[in-house]
């Protein structure tokens, strides 16, 4: 299969399944219950970053310039997720906003904003709960300002179970994002016998038998199984830094799994990402001659 997709950044397979005006209304469609118009405008207005070449947030996109919305795929439950996407929607704002209509005495009306965590982890997680940026929020005894009189600042984030067995009624009005949840189950069920890289390929090769999301895996052929070897790449040692914590041998793991990517061929740029190692050890690594 051959890719012929030229990206100016790095993403993953999630959101560059739901990289279309199309796909993304069939999956808010779904996901609020209701059915966009086929001649509704989505405009795409997802954040990167030109300098490293990199996706900084999932999906965000407006729908008639009346809602913006910023929906984020999780592997992880992440209670930090409402402050990031506080981060997101400013930057977001800063980019469909005419600057100069912020300094009119008359108000300018704004997209309302609408803010979705999509989870298919291991971790139980019940169908829908609600995520709020107040969590955050420091003990405020003994100041004026007070939870009953109403918070300044409030962001609320919905977070939807995709796993098999969990929101089903989604799912199902979601060809895409039920085929993207399937492929997910499948690739974690290989891994529990075969190593990553074959967990994948064999993943994507069960889809395509099963006429699964098709015509994305054929189009983005080898591109699909190399940015989700990364993805699951880097989730698995984050999770496993996560484990270990701050310890003394924190830096020979690194090095060692540096190495051990060094020797899969790995690029330099990815070990440093999942690592955390600088340049010069990760270059000197590369350099030594296997033991």
């Amino acid at each position: 299969m051959e890719s012929n997709v030229n990206r100016k950044h790095k993403d993953s397979v999630f959101s560059a399944l739901f990289s279309t005006p199309e796909i993304l209304r069939e999956l808010y469609s779904a996901i609020e219950g209701i059915d966009i118009p086929q001649n509704a405008i989505v405009d795409i207005n997802t954040l990167s970053d030109a300098l490293y070449m990199k996706q900084i947030n999932d999906l965000s996109f407006t729908i008639n310039d009346r809602v913006v919305v910023l929906v984020e795929h999780q592997s992880t439950i992440n209670e930090n997720v409402p402050l990031r996407l506080l981060m997101y929607i400013g930057r977001v704002y800063e980019l469909i906003i005419d600057k100069e209509k912020l300094y009119r005495k008359k108000l300018e009306k704004i997209p309302t904003p609408e803010f979705i965590v999509l989870y298919n982890g291991k971790e139980k997680c019940p169908d829908y709960q609600e995520l709020r940026l107040s969590a955050a929020f420091k003990d405020m005894s003994g100041l004026k300002l007070s939870v009953s009189s109403g918070l300044p600042l409030e962001l609320v984030v919905q977070v939807y179970n995709i796993n098999h067995g969990h929101n089903t009624d989604i799912l199902e009005r979601s060809e895409n994002l039920s085929g993207y949840s399937l492929l997910m189950r499948k690739i974690n069920e290989y891994k529990e016998y075969l190593p990553v890289d074959e967990a994948v390929t064999n993943a994507v090769k069960y889809c395509l038998e099963h006429g699964v999301l098709t015509e994305f895996l054929k189009k983005h052929g080898s591109e699909v199984v190399n940015m989700l070897f990364d993805d699951i790449s880097i989730e698995e040692i984050a999770d496993i830094r996560y484990k270990e914590g701050h310890t003394e041998g924190r830096e020979a793991r690194d090095k060692e799994i540096a190495q051990n990517l060094l020797l899969e061929g790995s690029s330099l740029e990815f070990i440093q990402k999942i690592t955390g190692l600088d340049m010069e050890n990760i270059c000197a690594l590369s350099a030594t001659p296997n033991q």
